[in-house]
């Protein structure tokens, strides 16, 4: 039995690492009220934040929703794109923010430097973009831009601030977990991408008032969880479990 329990715990800490992360995901659990999914979904590692995204490969569209809290009841929350770096700086960014009638509205800002910003037309073509409030305290980003071609990868940066004055979102806190707030996303890796255009998106619904279920806007690009992103994981687990079950057994005839 002394024998026994090393080997036991050995087999144990195998089977955790096998098991994919996906499985455990915190976004794979949020709806939206259209029905519609998107390819992908992550856990940011900063600011209690989910992306969820789909890239059209044959459009060269990224389409996402950004979920996050804000860092206040009255702050703001952003998401954009870095094209040329993975910092603040050159962030092509959209900030979601309630204006003085309480309606959530979102604006884009091409942020150039660490002082004041006034919403500019971003450098990315932007087909679509809107933002709203939930129940819960979250604000949700919806948007879709045109990459240019053959991009294989994406430096993303979201962030939270606490304050918005004059219809100015002012400056975040700056943390640890704010200045982290930044990675990249892998266009081109299976199952993240879908090669032909998706069926048009419903128009927008009305925002989600239960704090679980949102609107999402048109032309957004989406695929069913079940098509590429979900599949993806699905085989991957299937296949973690198939090793961990091959370890199972191997254990089995050792012991």
């Amino acid at each position: 039995m002394s024998s026994f329990s090393p080997l036991l715990s050995l087999l144990l800490l195998l089977g955790a690492l096998l098991i994919s992360p996906a499985v455990s995901l915190q976004c794979t659990s949020q709806t939206f009220s259209t029905k519609a999914h998107y390819a992908n979904c992550s856990d940011l590692p900063t600011l209690k934040a989910f992306l969820h995204w789909t890239y059209n490969q044959t459009k060269s569209t990224l389409s996402v929703a950004f979920v996050a809290p804000p860092a206040a009841a009255d702050g703001w929350i952003a998401w954009g794109i870095n094209p040329t770096a993975t910092g603040m700086i050159g962030t092509q960014a959209f900030i979601a923010f309630k204006d003085p009638q309480g309606k959530v509205a979102v604006k884009t800002y091409n942020l150039t430097s660490y002082g004041g910003i006034t919403p500019q037309k971003l450098s990315l073509k932007v087909l679509d973009s809107r933002a709203e409030a939930a129940a819960d305290g979250v604000m949700r980003i919806f948007a879709t831009v045109e990459l240019p071609e053959k991009m294989a990868t994406v430096n993303h940066v979201w962030q939270v601030g606490a304050s918005v004055k004059d219809g100015v979102p002012q400056k975040h806190q700056m943390s640890q977990e704010n200045l982290d707030a930044k990675s990249t996303l892998d266009l081109t890796a299976a199952g993240n991408t879908i090669s032909k255009a998706p069926s048009p998106a419903p128009t927008a619904a009305a925002p989600g008032g239960d704090g679980k279920k949102t609107a999402i806007s048109p032309a957004s690009g989406q695929t069913t969880g079940n098509d590429a992103g979900g599949a993806s994981r699905n085989w991957k687990s299937n296949m973690n479990l198939h090793a961990f079950f091959t370890v199972v057994g191997i254990f089995g005839l050792v012991l």
